[in-house]
């Protein structure tokens, strides 16, 4: 079970930036810093791939409002991510299964990734664009700090993590109203464009020809 921290805390990292743990955990293993990552991960194509798509998500998450269209379209990456890498890690040490590592990390990734999610849902009811800007930045040095600092100390890391989860959760409670009217404001600017790119019907009802 040595290394289930290892796996822990990348689903949970996997679930607030997936690209910066593939990454860092590529990066580690082919500079032999780590015995624990799997020679897939290492791979120049990965570790390429990896980075641009980090450098993607780097810009999109400190935009407003497009942090919450790139979460959306990850709500399925990141919990998927983090179950291959869990079960990759598991597989690399033998100690325990790849079902078993692929179920904790996916998980953990899934419940990081609602709070992220949520958090930014309800950072962008606010009218001034910095928020996003630090929080985005806080979230990137934490992951890989976590991360880093977890391929040499896995149980404190782990610890840190379930923490950092666990704190997350109970402020998306409190945020819960806030998250609500991001999404009426959302579904109202929808039902504004859709009603400008209609044409409104002239006096006797029918539509203008």
């Amino acid at each position: 079970m040595s290394v289930l921290p290892l796996v822990f805390t990348s689903g949970w990292a996997s679930g607030i930036n997936a690209y910066a743990v593939i990454l860092l955990l590529g990066v580690f293993g082919a500079t032999g810093l780590s015995d624990e990552v799997p020679e897939s991960l290492q791979s120049p194509g990965v570790l390429i791939t990896a980075g641009v798509l980090f450098a993607c998500e780097a810009v999109a998450d400190k935009i407003p409002y497009v942090d919450s269209v790139w979460d959306a379209v990850h709500t399925v990456v990141r919990p998927v991510s983090g179950a291959v890498v869990g079960a990759l890690l598991a597989g690399q040490s033998g100690s325990l299964s790849d079902v078993a590592a692929g179920a904790v990390g996916g998980s953990t990734a899934l419940a990081s990734h609602a709070v992220k999610a949520g958090t930014r849902m309800a950072v962008n009811t606010s009218p001034e664009p910095f928020s996003n800007l630090v929080l985005s930045t806080a979230e990137d040095l934490g992951v890989g700090g976590i991360v880093s600092f977890a391929m040499f100390h896995p149980e404190a890391a782990a610890i840190i993590a379930a923490v950092l989860l666990v704190a997350g959760l109970v402020l998306l409670l409190f945020l819960a109203h806030r998250i609500r009217r991001f999404l009426r404001r959302r579904a109202q600017r929808r039902e504004e464009r859709r009603m400008a790119a209609g044409r409104p019907p002239d006096r006797s009802g029918r539509p203008p020809g």
